[in-house]
């Protein structure tokens, strides 16, 4: 008996998944806080603050992702962290 070939198709092309975005540079000025998860297998979602110039009055930025832009876009000296640069 001989053994044939199957024409199997081709695996499917994994698409590439967006690369992983970068962590958040430590602002002194940023505060992050905990949102109650919507059911009991939920992921954690997170409230961002920035509380900059005197952190008397905090500017909410929304959750992580929409807070990612504005935090990478601030250009203000000595706001980050010495740990992050």
């Amino acid at each position: 008996m001989a053994i044939q070939h199957w024409p199997f198709a081709p695996p499917p092309v994994q698409q590439q998944s967006p690369a992983a975005p970068t962590t958040l540079r430590r602002c002194t000025f940023r505060r992050v806080a905990l949102k109650a998860a919507a059911g009991p297998r939920a992921l954690p979602m997170y409230d961002v603050a920035c509380t900059f110039p005197d952190r008397r009055k905090a500017v909410p930025l929304g959750d992580i992702e929409s807070a990612r832009p504005i935090c990478e876009s601030c250009t203000y000296q000595g706001i980050f962290r010495p740990d992050s640069d």
